[in-house]
């Protein structure tokens, strides 16, 4: 049974907190590991911002929060001056950020379900695309956004404060 995926209130602060710092706990030895540091990204300050404006979703089972995302229209300063496939604003293109899934659902489609609902949430607020940018290296994530209809652009040097410069690929869904 698929459940629901929800955005999320500011309420809700501590139980995002804890979800993220024990992916970043769980996830500080694996292979394809997001370069996330609690405190650092995502920090405090970017889930207060996100809850508060309703764009942190999360997908919960038995009560835990095991995957969430973060949908709104900012973008790194690395976005300018990529040939995108669609003219757009900020404001009608989607950005997924801090997408995590809890390790131990890691295989059971759940990074699918949460990408799939992100696209549904963009076409239901008529947007005209949805952008992300994936860590160099992260080829699951890599694999997911092809499967999916995501269409890579280029990969850009970026700088994120836990990543410090670091090469990003960037991506593009039309809707």
């Amino acid at each position: 049974m698929t459940q629901q995926i929800q955005p999320l209130s500011p309420s809700d602060f501590h139980e995002v907190q804890s979800f993220y710092w024990t992916l970043i706990e769980q996830m500080q030895n694996a292979e394809f590991h997001p370069g996330w540091e609690k405190g650092v990204y995502p920090a405090d300050a970017f889930f207060t911002a996100s809850l508060t404006a309703g764009q942190l979703y999360a997908l919960k089972a038995n009560g835990k929060i095991i995957a969430a995302m973060v949908l709104n229209h900012q973008c790194n300063d690395g976005y300018a001056g990529t040939a995108w496939n669609i003219a757009a604003t900020a404001e009608e293109v989607t950005i997924i950020h801090a997408l995590g899934v809890l390790p131990e659902v890691h295989g059971q489609g759940i990074a699918q379900q949460m990408v799939q609902a992100a696209i549904q949430i963009a076409r239901a607020k008529q947007q005209k695309a949805i952008r992300l940018d994936v860590l160099g290296g992260n080829t699951p994530a890599l694999k997911l956004y092809e499967k999916l209809g995501f269409q890579y652009h280029r990969t850009v040097q970026m700088f994120y404060e836990d990543t410090g410069w670091t090469n990003f690929l960037l991506y593009e869904l039309v809707l």
